[in-house]
């Protein structure tokens, strides 16, 4: 496991300063840790006094409160956490050579194609004269970044078809200044379609760089499927993902991780809908899929924005597994996008849904069943014959109105029949209130569905002020999944003010976690050349990300979870919002301490004192890692060119007869541990 921030950050003095140990004189170490707080100045700072309950546990926090959602938008899969390198390796997109030039005689083929769901191929034949060159150069996505030292898995699905000669191609890295950065030769001797693979270094670093394969014999050679990828990927799995976006994924600790979709779940149409089962199977025959968003901003507009399936819901499953999250995955109820169709005729009749019920039941095979049913057999034999436990299914992603609810029934009950330990989760539609929430509520609660997905895309008063949201609400009903939501301040930016009011917002999450039982941010990934939404959560180039503060919220939520509520009030009442401040608190029995998290919207530093009441006489209280997240200006963001500027960062605060004493700055969000 790589170090995170939350674990290193020690590069200024604040942080490098720690308890000073096996001192006799005990009131010289108070006296020391009372300084570096800040406990002096904190005498002209206004005090809050908060109530810490511990004598009554509360709710269970479930182990999915804080997950992840991925949605293919921004290019974050091809281009993005899948980590080919190649644009079109196929040559199946609609124009069949988009992403590639072509040089000399190249034909694209369609005739006995190796792979039925991509059928499409190029001829490379011999120009004619010894000084000209026939081949082919792709430009990846917005470029191929290269690093140096680094070493790149080539492949290519290849047939000679002058058997009496072998055929030759020279592969080549090319970098912005047109120069050879890599390069390497491959043999092709048989008349009959095989994979051949070699490895290439780079011997320099370049962003925006491509892949040039040159024919350098006399012949015709049938080439598919051309394929490059980084050989440190995650897990150093081939056909695998980028190593820094997915590690940036497992440094969260995320419970419960949501996949495909989102939109793309829907389509902008029934055809081009995610189908799970076309995404499972050998890589090179998945076939290809229209984005619906590539077209759907007309000023974001990437006509070459499409899926290849290469990261497909078996490597959805397994990247649950390997960042110890739940799979949650969403299938399509036969509802195309509803914001985009609006004639009936646009779905699929209630008449005609069994297939997409059966997609549902035999999802849950593929993730469940034993090596020995159809589905667990595919599984199988694409190297996970253990089952991946899936608990949860989310059916439908925005939809709304009667046609929704009308299809959800038979879902719920062929699925509550065929499979009853899974938990089911319906839709409040696209917005936070109004006419459409209102009516699905009431309806999930009818089809006893166990979850409730609501989205939340607002600006920071909407945040701020939502923070009691769940204070209220009806707790005998299904539970509540915040599965889509993102602080959108003016410029739509991933500043620190839209991070803290997120932070404001997710304490009262927490603090109504026995009716909010999962929450993800949304977006997930952007790429910085390539978007066509924002806010996202993570940012990057070809070479390297940067993590925003909304990130860091994420973060310090999910490390500091705790497994159950702790009461925690402001002269009776809990902290909602009483003069800029927000708070939460958790009890965590696995490690036997205290998590308070407040945040100070304010500018002005408060010396806040919270008093744990209900201890036994015996219990001495000693603190934990405490982190805060600050910045003084709102506006302020990380870059690509300066990742670190927001991070959270150690803090002291000081522990005086069982009592947490914090000087807490204007602008921070804090999570503080007290251990028993």
């Amino acid at each position: 496991m790589e170090p995170t921030h939350l674990q290193i950050n020690q590069s200024t003095d604040r942080c490098s300063r720690t308890y000073p140990k096996n001192y006799k004189n005990g009131f010289l170490v108070l006296l020391l840790t009372f300084l570096l707080a800040g406990g002096v100045r904190a005498q002209d700072h206004k005090m809050v006094s908060l109530n810490l309950d511990v004598e009554n546990i509360g709710a269970t926090v479930q182990p999915t409160m804080y997950g992840l959602f991925i949605e293919d938008i921004n290019f974050a899969a091809d281009g993005g956490l899948y980590a080919e390198l190649v644009k079109n390796r196929s040559f199946d997109f609609p124009q069949n050579l988009m992403g590639w030039k072509t040089f000399g005689n190249v034909k694209v083929m369609s005739d006995n194609a190796p792979f039925p769901n991509n059928p499409s191929y190029v001829a490379l034949s011999y120009s004619g004269h010894s000084q000209k060159y026939t081949g082919i150069e792709n430009e990846g996505f917005i470029g191929i970044g290269f690093k140096k030292g680094e070493t790149y898995r080539f492949s290519v699905w290849a047939k000679n078809e002058n058997p009496d000669q072998e055929q030759k191609i020279r592969i080549e890295f090319i970098n912005s200044a047109n120069s050879i950065i890599g390069q390497s030769e491959l043999i092709i001797k048989e008349n009959k379609w095989k994979q051949y693979e070699l490895v290439i270094p780079a011997r320099s670093t370049e962003e925006k760089g491509r892949l040039r394969i040159f024919l350098v014999s006399q012949g015709t050679l049938l080439i598919d499927h051309v394929s490059l990828f980084p050989t440190d990927t995650w897990k150093g799995r081939k056909n695998g993902l980028r190593k820094d976006l997915a590690q940036a994924l497992y440094d969260i600790k995320p419970g419960i991780f949501r996949f495909p979709g989102g939109c793309i779940v829907e389509g902008t149409d029934l055809n081009t809908r995610y189908n799970w089962k076309k995404s499972v199977g050998p890589v090179e025959n998945r076939p290809l899929n229209e984005n619906r968003w590539h077209y759907t901003f007309p000023d974001r507009f990437f006509p070459d924005y499409f899926q290849t399936y290469g990261l497909g819901f078996f490597e959805y499953f397994l990247l649950s597994e390997d960042i110890g999250a739940e799979p949650l995955p969403v299938i399509s109820v036969g509802l195309s996008c509803q914001f985009q169709n609006k004639e009936m005729e646009c779905h699929v009749p209630l008449n005609e849904l069994q297939p997409y019920i059966q997609d549902a039941i035999d999802l849950i095979e593929f993730a469940n069943g034993p090596v020995t049913s159809p589905w667990g057999k595919v599984r199988a034999e694409m190297g996970h014959p253990e089952p991946f436990n899936l608990k949860f299914l989310a059916v439908g992603n925005e939809q709304w109105g009667p046609e929704y609810v009308e299809r959800l029934e038979p879902f719920v009950k062929a699925i509550r029949q065929k499979h009853p330990e899974i938990k089911i989760i319906g839709s409040a539609g696209p917005f936070s209130d109004g006419e459409y929430f209102d009516y699905l509520w009431p309806e999930m609660k009818k089809l006893k569905v166990d979850l409730v997905d609501e989205h939340y895309y607002k600006d920071p008063d909407w945040f701020l002020k939502s923070a009691s949201r769940y204070d209220s609400y009806d707790r005998k009903g299904p539970a509540v999944f915040a599965g889509e939501y993102a602080c959108h301040v003016p410029d739509r930016s991933n500043n620190f003010y839209s991070a803290m009011c997120e932070a404001a917002f997710m304490t009262g999450l927490e603090r109504n976690a026995d009716i909010v039982h999962m929450c993800t941010y949304a977006p997930l990934f952007a790429h910085v050349d390539a978007w066509q939404w924002r806010p996202d959560m993570i940012w990057y180039d070809n070479l390297k990300l940067v993590k925003t503060p909304n990130y860091y919220v994420q973060q310090m939520f999910s490390h500091n979870s705790g497994t159950n509520v702790v009461k925690l009030t402001w002269e009776g009442k809990p902290v909602t919002g009483q003069e800029g401040l927000y708070a939460s608190a958790v009890y965590n029995g696995n490690e036997k301490c205290y998590i308070v998290k407040v945040v100070n919207t304010g500018k002005e530093s408060r010396n806040v004192n919270v008093q744990l009441t209900g201890l036994k006489k015996n219990n001495t209280l000693r603190l934990g890692d405490c982190m805060a997240l600050h910045s003084n200006d709102r506006d302020r963001v990380n870059s690509l060119e300066n990742p670190v500027e927001i991070i959270p960062q150690r803090v002291f605060p000081t522990m005086i007869n069982n009592q947490l004493n914090i000087n807490l700055d204007g602008q921070t969000f804090g999570a503080y541990k007290v251990k028993l």
